[in-house]
């Protein structure tokens, strides 16, 4: 007999293109293509759309205005997702599902006050904050869920070494439909007003972020310059809820210590958020990606680029180390600039030697949103086993 569909509420905590957002939708589709229903839930400041179309039901938390600051930012968005929540009879789905601390706790006020039974909790990395409720909040948000996923070994491995919490991986997936080698006259009309002109083109995905390394990948690409004087860094997105402004200054102030000028045709570009369509031709026209972050919950950025033909340097740390090899990427110490431009010229030469032919391939397969819904589905089963009635 054929098991009916669950119900599942997919949380997030924004309808901007971060990578748990993106993790979030494509996921929904996947379990929506796999027979269930899915409602996605995002807190959205003035009314403003998912950036994303999905075929499952989406419903925008609506949060008044942005708040001064980052605790009373994070507050409302919760207040938000519980009002949403509860206008939409939490009790009724078979699972909830968070995918960070904002709506993590959102579902642990709705537990506490008996609204609903409980919830699960992805987490895709935890960052480091120094003001005390903030620090809580991210706590709470993993530590009062039924069942904690992570997105790779390492940070399965964290939460057990350092929180004490037994955690499971659920790995994410690359849309090869979306992402791909092929090439077409699309790509020119949205890359245009940036003037992407460069030779070569050394695209980061993410914005401005400590996390993301952006300055250290800054005096790498002032060293590459003086190899390859034609050289464009272009910095993509950064639709990010957190305050990087102090980061972003120092930025700006190093590029125009370095004679680096910014702007639509410059040396660097710096994009800001994009529309959705934009990234795959991004991605194609790029001739190298680098993604030296610091600390990351998995690094989508390197499947989509990987799957679009383009060679990456990557950090030599985890998670990265669990599922790449020097066949797929050309790895880089993070902490060190000379590390990160010798990487990036190793990849500009003969694409670094990345196998695209074979390993690339073997890759991509490993890593699909259906398999990941699968593995969901099967911890969902699991879960409301051993959830109380």
């Amino acid at each position: 007999m054929k098991a009916r569909p669950f119900r599942i509420a997919l949380l997030t905590h924004s309808v901007n293109p971060r990578g748990g957002v993106v993790h979030t939708l494509e996921l929904a589709r996947a379990l929506y293509d796999a027979g269930h229903r899915v409602t996605i839930f995002a807190p959205s400041v003035g009314g403003a759309a998912m950036f994303r179309a999905s075929p499952c039901r989406i419903v925008l938390a609506h949060v008044a205005a942005n708040a001064s600051d980052t605790v009373s930012m994070v507050q409302t968005r919760i207040d938000a997702l519980k009002a949403a929540l509860l206008a939409n009879d939490p009790a009724s789905f078979d699972v909830l599902h968070a995918q960070d601390s904002i709506s993590g706790n959102a579902l642990a006020e709705l537990r506490h006050e008996g609204a609903i039974r409980g919830f699960v909790r992805t987490v895709h990395h935890l960052d480091d904050f120094t003001v005390p409720r903030l620090v809580e909040w991210q706590r709470r948000a993993y530590a009062d869920a039924d069942a904690v996923y992570c997105v790779s070994d390492a940070w399965t491995c964290r939460m057990q070494r350092d929180f004490g919490v037994i955690a499971v991986t659920v790995t994410n997936g690359v849309d090869l439909k979306r992402f791909t080698v092929k090439r077409d006259n699309s790509d020119t009309a949205p890359l245009a007003r940036f003037g992407i002109v460069g030779a070569p083109v050394v695209l980061a995905v993410g914005g401005i972020e400590e996390r993301k390394n952006t300055l250290q990948l800054l005096e790498a690409f002032a060293l590459l310059r003086q190899t390859h004087a034609d050289a464009q860094l272009v910095v993509a997105g950064g639709a990010s809820l957190l305050d990087h402004d102090a980061y972003s200054r120092r930025f700006f102030e190093r590029a125009s210590a370095l004679n680096l000028a910014i702007g639509a045709g410059c040396p660097i570009v710096v994009t800001g958020p994009l529309d959705d369509d934009v990234m795959p031709a991004l991605f194609r026209r790029a001739d190298v990606v680098s993604m030296v972050s610091l600390r990351e919950g998995f690094g989508l950025v390197v499947l989509e680029a990987l799957a679009s033909g383009t060679p990456v340097v990557v950090s030599r740390i985890a998670p990265f180390i669990e599922y790449l090899d020097e066949r797929v990427c050309c790895w880089a110490q993070p902490h060190d600039a000379h590390s990160i431009a010798s990487a990036l010229r190793r990849s500009l030469n003969a694409r670094g030697g990345v196998d695209f032919t074979h390993a690339v391939p073997e890759l991509l397969l490993r890593f699909s949103w259906t398999a990941s819904a699968r593995r969901h589905i099967a911890l969902y089963r699991r879960q409301l086993q051993f959830t109380p009635v």
